[in-house]
């Protein structure tokens, strides 16, 4: 029987670092490819130091640069679906849209959370 580390690849600094260069070039290419990552990217040098700012508690700052960090993630995770069902399915297909538009759906109910965070912490 084989040793299931055969399968795992790299490990221990190796593999950290070998991670920290995919995360690196997965930024890369939602900066490169993504007009829609660069804009909320924008916004998120504007928010987090108003965040650190306008926040009156840890609390506070964590729960408003969260919320923008939590923007930024989930477009990567929706322009990397938008990507698979793309190279699966050039044509148009009911579920390929259904997965695209499922993904767009979580962008803007992440967008929704970032005001309704910062409308609560900021609302007198």
């Amino acid at each position: 029987m084989s040793d299931y580390r055969e399968f795992k690849g790299k490990q221990g600094l190796v593999r950290l670092f070998n991670a920290l260069g995919y995360s690196r070039d997965g930024l890369t290419a939602a900066w490169k490819n993504e007009a829609a990552f660069r804009e909320e990217t924008l916004l998120a040098i504007v928010a987090i130091p108003l965040a650190i700012f306008l926040g009156e508690t840890g609390v506070d700052r964590a729960l408003m640069i969260g919320s923008i960090l939590l923007i930024l993630i989930v477009e990567i995770l929706n322009s990397g679906l938008e990507a698979v069902v793309d190279k699966a399915s050039p044509e148009k297909h009911e579920l390929a849209k259904r997965a695209k538009d499922m993904g767009s759906a979580a962008v803007l109910l992440s967008l929704v959370n970032a005001a309704t965070v910062w409308t609560c912490v900021l609302w007198p």
